[in-house]
């Protein structure tokens, strides 16, 4: 399992309190929405917006770019990896 894919899983379960399931209980090629983990649009606000917060990406709410970003973990890990914003050290 890649780094970013382990992060983003354990993004996943703590951003949205899955409290039974374990990074490797998610398939990093699995659809996030309907089928796979069974994400709803909610979901997706809320992964959205952590996502932003400890990777500095921006996303459009409602486009088609979006939907592909948001398709698997393997998608996110490769948008992230593509658009993260440096972060400052402390």
């Amino acid at each position: 399992m890649l780094p970013l894919e382990l992060e983003i899983k354990e993004l996943i379960i703590s951003s949205l309190a899955l409290e039974d399931i374990r990074p490797d209980n998610i398939d990093a090629d699995a659809a996030l929405f309907v089928e796979g983990l069974g994400l709803d649009s909610i979901d997706a606000l809320e992964l959205g917006l952590a996502l932003q917060k400890r990777y500095g990406v921006h996303m459009s709410a409602d486009s088609a770019e979006t939907r592909k970003h948001f398709a698997s973990v393997k998608a996110l890990a490769a948008f992230v990896s593509a658009n993260r914003k440096p972060v400052a050290p402390t």
